[in-house]
């Protein structure tokens, strides 16, 4: 581990030195593993933040689960200097690259953000003539990921926009048909590929909206956390 900082109250980005055996693609994630003196093992799943031009390097946003055995290591004692093992990238399903071309449809529930993040990242850095709008549903605005960045990016990235649903802070606005309309209406051209990432019931209730508004279901493509 090369760095950490605080994204949310409960959410902290650590930075890891890595050599992949593979390239990486925006969109895809990592195991991570924790081994205790006594042989002891624990693993979980993190999408990937950071883009693959962001070389040398990779971004992990961890949230502090309560009853997290590993989230709690890395946010009460993990330090830059720890060596930690990661195994990766992994889930080429869902991920993108520049030559994958556009228009993007990005839609994420809460922590599902991190995946499409990282596509957004890339876009930005190796693709942005690419037209992308993401829908980021969350519950208030102090609890979204990256919010600052991405509002920035919607207002000075041509071809990237942000429609987002707030559930517990002002309008109280939750994804549904006429959310997705309006985003749909920001892009050129109906989206060549449509990712969606958040829990399973956010996933199965935005995957139904989008074959609804008439998107071909061989393009959306769809991760679940949870």
């Amino acid at each position: 581990m090369v760095a950490r900082e605080p994204v949310t109250d409960t959410v902290t980005l650590f930075r890891f030195a890595v050599d992949w055996p593979a390239p990486q693609r925006a969109g895809q994630y990592v195991e991570l593993r924790l081994t205790a003196p006594d042989g002891y093992t624990a693993q979980r799943f993190y999408s990937i933040a950071s883009p693959p031009s962001q070389r040398g390097t990779v971004d992990l946003l961890v949230a502090l689960a309560e009853d997290g055995e590993v989230s709690r290591f890395f946010h009460e004692v993990a330090a830059p200097g720890d060596e930690i093992e990661l195994r990766g990238p992994a889930g080429l399903p869902f991920s993108w690259a520049p030559a994958d071309g556009g228009p993007l449809l990005l839609i994420g529930g809460g922590s599902g953000l991190v995946p499409l993040l990282a596509m957004l990242r890339e876009r930005a850095a190796a693709a942005p003539d690419v037209p992308a709008v993401l829908v980021y549903a969350a519950r208030t605005r102090t609890e979204a990921l990256c919010l600052d960045e991405l509002e920035t990016r919607a207002r000075t990235e041509p071809g990237f926009d942000l429609v987002l649903a707030l559930s517990r802070e002002g309008a109280a606005r939750r994804l549904d048909a006429d959310l997705l309309s309006q985003a749909l209406s920001r892009l050129p051209a109906p989206p060549r590929h449509t990712f969606i990432c958040g829990s399973g019931g956010f996933v199965e209730a935005a995957s139904d909206l989008a074959v609804d508004a008439g998107l071909p279901a061989g393009t959306i493509r769809t991760e679940r956390f949870g």
